[in-house]
């Protein structure tokens, strides 16, 4: 399923609700806040989709350590992706997933 993710994929949810998974079974819900098409050059080659970035915003605690997480959405279905946190950002942590 990630294969066939792209920025456009996430750019028409931005605002949108995504729950996370927790080792406990608990969930916790992350706000789709930005997807970014990353700049390519013509040295990178082919490619089967451009490079771009997410980022989330979550509540400020817990903060989650960056690892592979099982993410959830009503449209999207389930998938797993590996966030980085980024810091907080007003009243929120910010989480950033970066696909190649």
């Amino acid at each position: 399923m990630l294969e066939s993710f792209s920025v456009e994929t996430f750019a028409d949810r931005v605002g949108e609700a995504f729950r996370v998974r927790l080792d406990d079974g608990s969930e916790l819900e992350l706000q789709l806040a930005s997807a970014t098409a990353a700049p390519t050059r013509p040295s990178d080659g082919p490619r089967s989709r451009a490079p771009f970035s997410i980022v989330f915003h979550g509540p400020p605690e817990p903060v989650l350590p960056q690892r592979i997480y099982s993410f959830e959405h009503g449209a999207l279905g389930t998938f797993e992706l590996f966030i980085v946190p980024l810091g907080p950002e007003g009243s929120s942590m910010q989480y950033e997933a970066v696909f190649g």
